[in-house]
């Protein structure tokens, strides 16, 4: 009996975890690509090459994937989709207006603004000029901290006043956004009173939508909105890599 069970109880968990139980309801599912860096050449995991960046976003505009952005969320479809990209480096402003106006896409690029102040390493970052400057047909700007400092141990009055100066920053440069905020490191308190307060600040400032990493597909309309799932696309992935994402989210198999 217990040896006719795991066969079943494998099954139902795969497809729990994996969360394919959003193909027989496609009109709920919503995957949220992250990214980073775009370059020509790529050598590490948040540079993705150009060339594989095409790859995708050509297998995307084939398969009929409809973008949104975050401001405009609806489930239209059966293979919703939103692009991000984290931290407001330059080459996203040389490579992405191009290849999103290409393949008739979408974007939204969390910014830390902090990083525009006063730059990040050696990373070329985007000027506040150049953010403004990206055509709202194809690209959002959404929040991602001023200082991008890991707010799963702040204190609840350094999140809000740092949520606060990264909405104040934008709004001073006139740059629309969007009230969705990605987690910096995509951490954010776990322990549940934790987690409470922080939302309720969250809620405070008006934010609509937080973004994790988690690594699969959500399910949308959600009754988390602080808590959606990002898929991780590294800059090594092949495209049947990136295919398999799209469907599992990342599986540590391959």
């Amino acid at each position: 009996m217990i040896l006719y069970l795991i066969p079943v109880v494998l099954t139902i968990f795969i497809v729990v975890y994996f969360r394919l139980y959003l193909f027989v309801f496609p009109h709920n599912r919503l995957v949220i690509l992250m990214y980073h860096q775009v370059e020509k050449e790529s050598h590490e995991d948040l540079t993705v090459s150009l060339n594989n960046l095409e790859q995708q976003f050509s297998y995307l505009s084939r398969k009929k994937y409809t973008p949104q952005f975050f401001s405009e969320l609806t489930i239209s479809s059966k293979k919703n989709i939103i692009i991000t990209f984290d931290d407001g480096y330059r080459n996203n402003f040389e490579y992405l207006p191009s290849l999103l106006e290409k393949y008739n896409l979408k974007a939204t690029i969390f910014i830390p603004t902090g990083f525009i102040e006063k730059g990040y390493k050696n990373y070329p970052m985007m000027t506040f000029d150049e953010i403004r400057s990206l055509d709202k047909k194809y690209f959002e700007i959404a929040l991602h901290s001023h200082a991008h400092e890991n707010l799963s141990n702040a204190s609840a009055d350094f999140t809000e006043k740092d949520l606060k100066k990264n909405m104040e920053v934008l709004e001073a440069q006139n740059i629309s956004y969007s009230k969705v905020l990605a987690y910096p490191y995509g951490k954010y308190p776990q322990k549940k009173e934790d987690k409470s307060a922080f939302f309720s600040i969250l809620k405070k400032l008006g934010i609509d939508f937080a973004v994790r990493i988690g690594n699969k597909v959500n399910y949308y309309p959600t009754r988390h909105p602080y808590e959606l799932c990002r898929i991780d696309i590294k800059g090594k992935d092949s495209i049947i890599k990136f295919k398999l994402k799209l469907i599992f989210g990342r599986l540590k198999l391959f």
